[in-house]
């Protein structure tokens, strides 16, 4: 075989190859969960999140990069291993509160790529960047709260501030992720001894506030009693106000009625009144007119003369009886 000839069938190999690279590495697909960016002699040029079928130049000139859409975690303190179990890094979580007390705390951090160009290029290792910047945020923010908070109530307060500062330090960073939040897992005290006495003192501040609240409900309730019995008994007040202002204007009208009769006839008026008020006074008394000239007193017996009601009765009846004869 000549050297014309094999050169010949060399150059064919090369370019039978060159041709296949050029086939096979002219086109790339995206699918929906993920975003591409096209790199050019390695500066990136266009990102790409339509999905379906692309077309690019052959590499070594471009090639492509595709990265995820979805959202990731990052577990801050603790791992997941091959067995599903979970795996704790005290050494990482611990840490010290605002007023001087040990709290071992870890949490989940979801973040996701907005921007591949920076994530691809900015940054060498954008995780680690973040790791360590959760690492910062959440230190931050536990060295700044009291061990009440970062144990009971605070808890939202710290993934609140946790996550606000964390996004300002990405954003300071610039390597092309967003964090979407910041979800505290666990916080507690790294002895179970410190622990017991810990929840001691957190159940006598519950039962505190139990008894607290249980004394208010019951000085509400003793008030509303004590309102509503003055109301009670300032509204019975003025219903005996307004009848005896009633009664007394009533009693007035009679006197002056009475009165217009006295100035027409005061001799009669003035001995009705006087027998009047000794039938009230007296009901069951014996009434008699005297006259006391000075020698013998005569008097009139007026009841005797007045039938009883039982002789009455006894003589209707034999009228009665006479009248049917």
């Amino acid at each position: 075989m000549s050297v014309k000839k094999t050169l010949m069938m060399v150059g064919l190999g090369i370019f039978g190859i060159v041709a296949l690279i050029a086939v096979f590495t002219s086109w790339y697909t995206v699918d929906e969960s993920e975003q591409a960016v096209v790199i050019t002699f390695g500066r990136a040029d266009d990102m790409v999140t339509n999905p379906g079928l692309h077309f690019k130049l052959p590499w070594p000139v471009q090639s492509v990069e595709i990265l995820s859409k979805e959202t990731f975690s990052l577990q801050f303190g603790y791992k997941q291993n091959k067995e599903g179990e979970l795996e704790a890094y005290d050494a990482e979580t611990k840490m010290i509160t605002g007023d001087e007390n040990i709290v071992l705390t870890d949490l989940v951090v979801q973040w996701k790529i907005t921007e591949p160009n920076k994530f691809l290029f900015n940054s060498q290792d954008p995780e680690a960047i973040l790791h360590s910047a959760t690492s910062s945020a959440i230190r931050s923010i536990i060295g700044s709260s009291s061990i009440d908070a970062a144990l009971t109530e605070g808890k939202a307060d710290i993934e609140a501030n946790t996550r606000d500062l964390l996004v300002t330090l990405i954003e300071k960073y610039d390597i092309g992720i967003s964090v979407l939040g910041v979800k505290l897992q666990d916080v507690e005290l790294p002895n179970k001894d410190v622990r017991a006495a810990f929840t001691a003192v957190t159940d006598a501040r519950e039962m505190k506030n139990t008894k607290i609240n249980e004394a208010e409900k019951y000085m509400n309730k003793r008030t509303n009693e004590a309102e509503g019995e003055k109301d009670a008994i300032i509204s019975k007040a003025q219903g005996t106000k307004t009848a005896r202002i009633e009664q007394a204007q009533g009693d007035v009208a009679v006197f002056n009625k009475m009165y217009d009769q006295y100035k027409g006839n005061q001799q009669i008026t003035r001995e009705r009144l006087v027998l009047e008020t000794l039938e009230n006074v007296l009901p069951k008394a014996q009434l008699y007119i005297m006259n006391d000239d000075g020698s013998t007193m005569k008097y009139l017996p007026l009841q005797a003369l007045q039938p009883t009601e039982k002789q009455t009765t006894t003589e209707t009846k034999e009228k009665k009886e006479g009248s049917g004869n």
